[in-house]
């Protein structure tokens, strides 16, 4: 996987998922291949996005787990493009044979039917509303989205049937959309978060290369607020030694953009992740990427990642303690806490109803 930083990319080659029977490698014997051998065109050193077409099954994702605030998600796109080196999606590529590293990045499904499947699940007699969450595994707002559209479909659904959602997004496309999510603020239906993960713009483009840069994003954020959309932030990953130093300029940033609530999560590195982030800390920041993981590891239990509930998300020992402390001051410092969004409404929902020229009986 070793090899040059590839410009807009978070990877910097094709690790093999956990499932894969075999492996290559890559060897030099001195031939240089044909340029149109190559997948990716003439330049393989910068490989170009390719998205298929997935027909979905099911479009609504449920779970239980104590350490998310909400149990439906939505999710239009498998793969995302803005290429964060620490997401913990890519395992989810292990599951289709593709590469969690640049496959990732480069090969993204997008599901076109999801707004008539949301609309046909949401029909079904025995469903009962709940916020959904869009864009919760990849990003709903990714560069594909402008030209797709999906995610603006399934908004204008869930604002016909009056279903509150919530949305997460790095990218500043979301302001777009603000005339759906100003009805939908309107009534209570939304709320829009915006992952901020660090205000240095050089940082950002090698964390996250081809996200919004954070002064789209708090530019974003405050046009939406100004347009009474509740917003807030969320710190996302917290990365010792890289960015936590961060928390406090991130919360009194987003808090003057009109953020109304703020979280954080320390960084998750699961799977296929752990050698990704570890490869992109010897590209990137070779002077600390030991002690980095040092620290990541004395909040885990000693390893990489310890999926547990209860800690994945702030970890445990004395730096996860600090830094849940200083998000603590932050958040009371910087207002948060007298600046409550109001709740999402579900007592609205309107199931869809499909045309009839005889119009319901009952």
């Amino acid at each position: 996987m070793h090899g040059p930083v590839i410009k807009g990319r978070g990877a910097r080659g094709y690790l093999p998922g956990r499932f894969e029977a075999t492996t290559t490698e890559a060897v030099d014997d001195g031939w240089a291949p044909p340029e149109a051998d190559t997948e990716s065109g003439p330049d393989p050193s910068r490989p170009r996005t390719r998205v298929q077409e997935e027909t979905a099954r099911s479009i609504i994702s449920r779970n239980n787990s104590p350490d998310v605030g909400f149990s439906q998600s939505v999710n239009p796109y498998r793969g995302c493009e803005h290429g964060c080196s620490y997401c913990f999606a890519r395992p989810s590529h292990a599951y289709l044979n593709l590469s969690p590293g640049l496959d990732f990045e480069t090969k993204i499904f997008a599901k076109t039917n999801a707004p008539d499947l949301l609309r046909r699940e949401l029909a079904r007699p025995g469903y009962r509303p709940s916020p959904i969450a869009l864009g919760i595994n990849t990003d709903a707002y990714q560069p594909l989205e402008r030209r797709l559209q999906l995610t603006r479909q399934l908004i204008e659904v869930l604002l016909e049937c009056r279903h509150p959602f919530t949305l997460i997004t790095k990218n500043a496309l979301v302001e777009r959309d603000l005339d759906l999510l100003q009805a939908a603020a309107a009534l209570d239906l939304v709320h829009v978060h915006f992952s901020v993960t660090s205000l240095d713009p050089h940082l950002s483009a090698r964390l996250e290369p081809r996200a919004a840069a954070p002064h789209a994003r708090l530019r974003a954020m405050r046009r939406l607020h100004e347009a009474g959309v509740p917003v807030g932030v969320m710190f996302a990953p917290a990365i010792p030694w890289v960015n936590d130093h961060e928390l406090e300029r991130v919360l009194e940033a987003a808090r003057e953009a009109g953020a109304t609530s703020a979280g954080y999560i320390l960084l998750r590195l699961p799977h296929e992740v752990a050698p990704l982030f570890r490869d992109w800390l010897q590209a990137h920041l070779p002077d600390r990427a030991e002690h980095v993981m040092s620290t990541v590891q004395q909040m885990r239990g000693g390893r990489d990642y310890d999926s547990g509930f209860g800690t994945r998300m702030r970890g445990q020992g004395r730096y996860a303690d600090l830094l849940e402390q200083r998000f603590a001051l932050a958040w009371r410092r910087f207002g948060y806490a007298q600046a409550r969004q109001r709740p999402l409404a579900c007592s609205r929902f309107q199931p869809p109803r499909p045309p009839s020229p005889q119009g319901e009986l009952f």
